[in-house]
């Protein structure tokens, strides 16, 4: 009779290299990136000398957007789109106001 030293193969234990330490950290998680929250603030720079309406909108949306998705600055982002949308419409109604007077 001869016995194997070798243990039935439902019943192997986990080898102990299988399995991370107790103390071992969770995975790294990648920072989300900033790509919409970045087009956002450029829309509100842009929004103060072109097309205040379009850009400042945009840029509004693109920061809400990029908000959701847990990008860190999109709420800043949307609120930059937004006070660049207000100055855009104020520089041009001084400008065309100089213009005509």
């Amino acid at each position: 009779m001869t016995t194997s030293s070798e243990p039935p193969h439902g019943d192997e234990p986990p080898a102990p290299w299988s399995q991370p330490p107790p103390y071992s950290q969770p995975p790294h998680q990648p920072r989300p990136t900033q790509v919409l929250s970045i087009i956002g603030f450029v829309c509100a720079a842009v929004a103060v000398l072109f097309v205040p309406i379009l850009f400042g909108l945009a840029g509004i949306v693109l920061g809400i957007v990029g908000h959701t998705r847990g990008e860190p600055l999109g709420k800043w982002a949307a609120v930059a789109a937004g006070v660049g949308m207000i100055l855009g419409f104020v520089l041009g109604i001084v400008v065309m106001s100089s213009m005509y007077a």
